[in-house]
């Protein structure tokens, strides 16, 4: 028997941290919203998703900056939708890695910015971006680290066979896909999925944990800042 994959709407089987009840009573928000730089690469819609937990009340979070190094990702329609600054730093403007994520910081700091989240941003950051912002920049990856790093990581679970897959966020370290991790959502893997099958029922996951995963970093970073 065939099991049909359900709808990519579908409540993931697990995610870790559960949030309890308690949280946000014992880390309120400061007085002021933490301050968001994000940087993306193509259709943003974990832009769209952290921008809307903005809005509703669900993350007390200002987004200073979009960076987006695509002059064709759909991401800078979104951030003109919410009103939000954009900057283009087209990688190929530019002769090392090194040279791009020293103008970033320029950027980052032209605007302010607390906590770098890295949502959609294809490619690799040096230590030169790490070290400006140390434990302050996140990123999410497509599948429960530390399996599956990289640029293939959907493919890899499916030629894998694993049954449960899902998506990850930690913090930015100099190896890639390393870092601390934040939050983890799991998701069931069908055998007659596609990479874009499963990577839909991922993103919907992706979209719910990451505004969490802000939260949790926000309140680390106030704490600190606070002491």
């Amino acid at each position: 028997m065939t099991l049909e994959p359900p709808n990519s709407e579908s409540s993931p089987s697990f995610i870790s941290p559960a949030l309890p009840p308690e949280f946000m009573a014992e880390n309120p928000p400061a007085d002021r919203p933490i301050r968001l730089g994000i940087m993306a690469s193509g259709s943003g819609s974990n832009f769209e998703a952290i921008a809307a937990a903005i809005s509703s009340g669900q993350l007390h979070a200002k987004i200073q900056v979009l960076i987006y190094n695509n002059p064709n990702a759909k991401v800078l329609e979104r951030a003109n939708r919410w009103q939000v600054p954009a900057v283009l730093h087209n990688h190929r403007d530019y002769s090392s890695r090194e040279d791009l994520d020293a103008k970033i910081i320029e950027t980052l700091h032209e605007h302010d910015v607390e906590l770098v989240v890295m949502a959609g941003w294809m490619r690799i950051v040096t230590p030169v971006l790490i070290d400006a912002f140390p434990s302050r920049i996140l990123n999410l990856h497509p599948s429960l680290l530390p399996s599956f790093k990289g640029g293939h990581a959907v493919e890899d679970a499916l030629a894998a066979g694993v049954k449960i897959s899902g998506c990850t966020v930690h913090l930015v370290a100099p190896e890639v896909d390393s870092g601390k991790i934040l939050m983890q959502a799991a998701v069931p893997v069908f055998s007659n999925d596609t990479r874009e099958s499963l990577h839909a029922r991922i993103q919907v996951q992706e979209h719910q944990i990451y505004p969490l995963a802000i939260a949790i970093a926000a309140a680390g970073i106030h704490r600190r800042s606070a002491r």
